[in-house]
């Protein structure tokens, strides 16, 4: 079911991607960039809508969501962005190897733990969850939760510290 209802939302908007991307353009004053987020958006309704609606006017519709869409947007003062004649100055990026090379390592690490404390470790301090919540996202007692992490931090702890030179 789900496939066909994506067939035919596909089909119409390969159909009549041209027609209706000339209506957002024209409903939002030629400009091309506000017409396509236009009717991404537009697009976006109507697949959510798409079940109840597939059979009647879908483009009927679209063309609603379209003229609402695009006067709403016309009374916006600000739309996020501005064009300018020259781009700012980007801030120089520096070599970010070391740091893909450190999150590779870690990654290979967390990789060597018993998935429970993999889970506990990541949970914990990558998502920043409390004790309670990583408790219950693992479905065990608070205490079973935080011993995970403590043993997967420790083993953390020895399997990088093969590598870790000191530094000073």
């Amino acid at each position: 079911m789900e496939q066909s209802r994506a067939e035919g939302f596909d089909g119409f908007v390969a159909a009549r991607w041209s027609a209706l991307f000339h209506l957002a353009r024209l409903l939002v004053g030629g400009d091309r960039h506000r017409a396509e987020d236009l009717l991404q958006e537009a697009l976006v309704k109507l697949w959510f809508a798409w079940p109840k609606i597939a059979d009647e006017a879908p483009e009927a519709y679209v063309r609603r969501i379209l003229a609402r869409s695009a006067a709403r947007s016309a009374r916006r003062r600000w739309w996020g962005e501005r064009p300018v004649e020259q781009l700012p100055d980007r801030a120089e990026v520096g070599d970010v190897s070391a740091a893909v090379v450190e999150r590779s390592r870690l990654e290979e690490a967390l990789a060597q733990l018993p998935p429970a404390q993999r889970a506990a470790v990541v949970l914990r301090y990558y998502q920043d969850l409390p004790e309670r919540q990583v408790a219950e996202v693992l479905g065990c007692p608070v205490g079973t939760a935080r011993s995970h992490a403590s043993r997967g931090v420790a083993k953390l702890r020895r399997i990088l510290a093969d590598v870790i030179e000191p530094v000073g």
